[in-house]
């Protein structure tokens, strides 16, 4: 379908490069790269889009989607097509060029070594690190969201909050306590559920949230609040709702161009839904416009 695409709007030749059980993508994006791509089709969920992203942020190299992950959560935020391959691969080969974000998130463990990475949908430390960190590559192919509602549930039961002591923008260092913390490029999760109202994929900025449940019926009402949010954007009723809802003290929100924490100890961390071990600090930032994503 993708070398008959290309020749029914003028293409050259494809090339394949296949990804591996050990290198999500960023191999064979760099071996594109070096090739001379034109565009980068990449087929696969967030985290096959964040290693290929890794790679060709800022070289001007436009990225396609053609989603086959479990969240695809880069593709719901863009309103891309998710279950129509055709219009994906039409996308490739005669859509625009739309510049998104792109997140930076150097990390650092207890030894001390440093390491940085790219994301372009969210970096998480609490309860979606744990899902990241407990739930199978198998068990996503075969149950899809199912793999998570166990690390879910553990998750909520245990309702551990950890300490951090974090500052955006360079501003006062303040201290919280939070069961999770997410710094995200997008906003919208699976279900429609909206986690970051203020996120917008190309406005230059983080948006970050601090979840602060007190128990089990805190998460309830976070997960309503979520649910809520997300109706707003379509429903006048909804919007309305929650407009007298108030604040909820269990979500604490703040936005700006650069996150910085340190943690009173090692904390797992995901990025766009691939673990990537403990961490005791994190400088996230952003690069405004710094990848191309065609589309319709």
């Amino acid at each position: 379908m993708v070398d008959e695409g290309a020749r029914r709007h003028g293409w050259g030749s494809t090339r394949w490069y296949e990804t591996s059980p050990t290198d999500s993508g960023r191999e064979a994006a760099q071996a594109a790269r070096a090739d001379g791509a034109d565009v980068i089709l990449i087929a696969g969920g967030d985290g096959t889009v964040r290693a290929v992203a890794d790679v060709v942020r800022g070289t001007g190299i436009p990225v396609a989607l053609l989603p086959f992950g479990t969240g695809n959560l880069l593709a719901r935020n863009l309103g891309a097509p998710r279950n129509d391959l055709t219009a994906s691969v039409a996308a490739a080969f005669s859509g625009s060029s739309r510049a998104v974000d792109v997140g930076v998130a150097e990390l650092r463990d207890e030894t001390g070594s440093a390491h940085t990475h790219a994301f372009v949908v969210m970096a998480g430390m609490g309860l979606d690190a744990d899902m990241a960190k407990t739930t199978s590559a198998l068990a996503k192919k075969h149950l899809g969201w199912l793999a998570y509602v166990s690390p879910i549930a553990t998750s909520i039961c245990k309702n551990r909050r950890f300490l951090l002591r974090f500052r955006v923008d360079h501003g006062p260092v303040m201290t919280a306590r939070a069961h999770t913390v997410i710094v995200g490029n997008c906003g919208t999760l699976t279900g429609n559920m909206l986690l970051l109202p203020a996120a917008r994929v190309d406005d230059g900025k983080l948006d970050v949230v601090m979840m602060r449940p007190a128990g089990r019926l805190g998460w309830t009402r976070i997960g309503s609040r979520l649910t809520l949010q997300g109706w707003a954007r379509r429903s006048r009723l909804s919007r309305t709702l929650l407009s007298y809802a108030g604040d909820l003290r269990a979500l604490a929100y703040t936005q700006g161009s650069v996150f910085e924490a340190a943690f009173d100890e090692p904390r797992e961390i995901q990025l766009d839904g691939d673990g990537f071990g403990a961490v005791t600090r994190v400088k996230i930032s952003v690069l405004p416009g710094a990848l191309l994503i065609r589309s319709t």
